[in-house]
């Protein structure tokens, strides 16, 4: 329940605080005389959008800050408030709004600082705003869904069958791709197949683009290679000398031998025959490797011919399949291969998902027939208990039902519910169609005074239900509005005397001048006295008269 609500600079408000009781609370004032700013100021609070049209004429802050009590064992508000790391006052809850003169707003809760969404999000299990044009959700049909599940206590049976649904809806979606997959894969095949073939009969090797190249070059120049091999490897091993011919390493040798004589004379000369040895050894290994590679090196034009054969086919390749290197080739080859073989891997994949949707569309039907079967019988207590209250608004012969037939299956379910009413009894027909807008306020009435007494509903407010009735009708509804206040917080903002005269507590909102000339909103709460010549004032206008006060008397007693 709303325990206190302060306001300081909001719109025609300069400064209110105000405190309110649990049961009805009852609202007046003249048109004009800011009930709607003070409703206005309540809804910034449970997270309306601001903007700067909100500030007053002060250049102050707009601070709105509500106090509320709610149980404080409910599991819902408290996981609420401990995933957004919120202080869980034993269910006191003060929720503050400021907005300063650019419009830009900060939300607080408990004093922790809080994104505006989440004052949305906790707004509808604080207070239930009831406007006078609310009664047009009683045309549509998701608000006649949702009032019946509230009714029938089915939200665990609803999200059984929601989370089948979506189970449902992701495997028709996976089917519906792979399927699409092995369409294009099944159309394609012949043709992948082939290119398949080409790259995997080709025998592809990592590099070997490179080698080729190379051993076309050696094999292209092969008599020049050859011939300047044979040259060098004849001038290290045959040098002409004074004894005949002998190889270069043969008289490095010699010298090494000469110089290591003279050593013990010449220091030196050890040292230089150590290095001259030690180039000969080096001379040795490569005179060893060039007679290797000369050995190796053929010239045949054979071994060319099948080296550019197959490098011209490697080059072919590449142009087909758009590919700059044979490890591209091997990638597209893998790539190929991969894809007709997942053909057989998504065939698989099918089968398993068709499984998987029978089970869940099994599973699906079960929980839609649950559902149904469950608002089906709340449909039918929900309906006898609206007449009921309908009729005690003087509609002595109403009937009301509420039809719940089967539909395609959506996210609510595999049920179409539709309200019919009929005022004289006869010819039931969809409420939306049939129903005046006096008769409207008294069927949404009969829904809220309902949902009250069946199931743990927020603060209620009602600004303005009773539009459209007057006299003994008021007088009805303002009774159904006083029971609503045995099981909850009940604000009824009303023009009507009748209504006015159930509440406990009643308040008056008035607009004056301020000293400076500004307009200003007030509210104060109602002592007997005041009580009695506000009702007199709202039954006989400006001009109070002996009748109206005695009447109004008279309202207060029986209210």
């Amino acid at each position: 329940m709303l325990r206190k609500l302060t306001v300081r600079n909001y719109v025609l408000i300069d400064s209110l605080e105000t405190e309110f009781p649990e049961g009805l609370i009852i609202i007046t004032g003249q048109t004009g005389a800011g009930k709607s700013i003070l409703l206005g100021a309540l809804s910034l609070l449970l997270g309306a959008k601001a903007d700067a049209s909100m500030i007053g004429e002060s250049s102050e802050n707009c601070v709105v800050e509500g106090e509320f009590q709610t149980d404080k064992d409910d599991r819902a508000l408290k996981s609420l408030f401990e995933e957004n790391d919120i202080d869980w006052d034993d269910g006191r809850i003060t929720i503050r709004r400021l907005v300063n003169p650019t419009g830009r707003s900060r939300s607080f809760i408990n004093d922790s600082p809080v994104q505006v969404q989440l004052l949305a999000s906790l707004s509808s299990r604080l207070v239930d705003i009831h406007s006078q044009h609310q009664t047009l959700l009683l045309s549509d049909r998701s608000f006649q869904m949702s009032l019946l599940d509230h009714f029938a206590s089915d939200r665990e049976l609803l999200l059984s069958y929601q989370s089948h649904f979506r189970k449902c809806n992701a495997i028709r979606k996976e089917l519906e791709e792979i399927e699409a997959a092995l369409s294009r894969a099944r159309s394609e095949y012949e043709y992948d197949r082939a290119r398949l073939d080409k790259l995997v009969s080709a025998g592809l090797k990592e590099n070997e683009l490179e080698e080729l190249e190379q051993e076309q070059k050696q094999l292209a120049n092969a008599e020049e290679i050859k011939e300047n091999l044979c040259s060098a490897e004849n001038l290290l091993t045959s040098v002409r000398t004074q004894e005949g011919e002998a190889a270069v390493t043969s008289l490095m040798r010699d010298a090494s031998r000469h110089l290591e004589k003279v050593s013990s004379y010449i220091p030196v000369a050890a040292s230089l025959a150590e290095r001259l040895e030690s180039c000969r050894l080096e001379l040795d290994d490569i005179l060893s490797e060039l007679s290797s590679v000369n050995a190796g090196t053929e010239v045949s034009e054979e071994r060319l011919s099948q080296v550019e054969d197959r490098l011209s086919m490697l080059y072919s390749l590449m142009r087909s399949f758009s590919c700059s290197t044979v490890g591209d080739l091997i990638a597209e080859r893998d790539s190929i291969e991969a894809s007709i073989s997942g053909i057989a891997t998504s065939d698989e994949r099918r089968e398993e998902l068709e499984s998987e949707l029978k089970q869940e569309t099994e599973a699906l039907d079960k929980a839609a027939a649950m559902l149904s079967d469950a608002r089906k019988s709340a449909a039918v207590d929900l309906s006898a208990a609206i007449r009921d209250v309908i009729r005690s608004m003087e509609l002595p012969d109403a009937e009301f039902r509420i039809s719940v037939s089967p539909a395609p299956k959506s996210a609510d379910g595999a049920d179409a519910v539709i309200y019919e009413f009929s005022s004289t009894g006869r010819n039931l027909a969809d409420l939306s169609k049939c129903a005046s807008g006096g008769e409207m306020s008294r069927i949404m009435l009969a829904l809220k005074s309902i949902m009250a007494e069946y199931a743990q509903m927020p603060t209620m407010i009602f600004d303005e239900i009773d539009t459209g009735v007057s006299g003994s009708v008021a007088d009805k509804m303002g009774s159904v509005i006083c029971g609503m206040g045995a099981h909850m917080q009940v604000f009824a903002i009303t023009h009507l005397p009748q209504v006015a005269a159930k509440g406990k507590a009643h308040y008056l909102v008035t607009k004056s001048a301020s000293e400076d000339g500004r307009a200003v909103s007030e509210i104060k709460r109602l002592s007997d006295e005041q009580r009695v010549l506000e009702i007199a004032r709202m039954l006989s206008g400006s001009v109070l008269t002996d009748a109206a006060v005695a009447n109004a008397k008279e309202l207060l007693s029986v209210g």
